[in-house]
């Protein structure tokens, strides 16, 4: 009997840990499909003249990208040594192996967010602003970020 409980009680541990990274991992995936849907979603889309221009969506999206981006380093701060199950992206256990390269990417893009934040007023200066965070962010993709599918 006592065996069984041990057994059951190290088999509900194991199960509740393993919930627990998948929860970090949906975390840190729900943070950057949101910058996604800011970044691509709403600003690459009016770029390209797939989306009227909208002032109040572009001022959200760029407020939301602002706010996203400044909760990268707490989101990731847990390696949870796995992917969300059916994602196209995942994290790169580089971002671990290196967490202060990595953390060191998220400056640039907070303040290549701020330095347009105010600034656009139409298609040709959401351009500008978009490039410039674009760039920002593909620097850490092309280390931390890997394709799944």
């Amino acid at each position: 009997m006592k065996r069984t409980v041990v057994v059951m009680g190290a088999l509900l541990l194991s199960a509740s840990a393993v919930m627990a990274q998948q929860e970090i991992a949906v975390q840190q995936d729900n943070l950057m499909r949101g910058l996604a849907r800011n970044l691509y979603g709403v600003i690459s889309k009016t770029v390209k003249g797939d989306t009227p221009y909208d002032q109040a969506s572009v001022d959200a999206a760029i407020v939301q990208l602002e706010e996203g981006v400044g909760k990268i380093a707490t989101t990731f701060a847990t390696n949870p040594k796995e992917d969300v199950k059916d994602a196209t992206y995942g994290s790169s256990q580089k971002i671990w192996q290196n967490k202060a390269d990595f953390d060191s990417k998220i400056p640039p893009v907070v303040k290549a967010i701020a330095d347009v934040k105010g600034k656009i007023k139409d298609v040709a200066s959401l351009k500008v602003a978009y490039d410039t965070i674009n760039d920002r962010c593909n620097g850490c993709h092309e280390t931390y970020r890997v394709k799944l599918k």
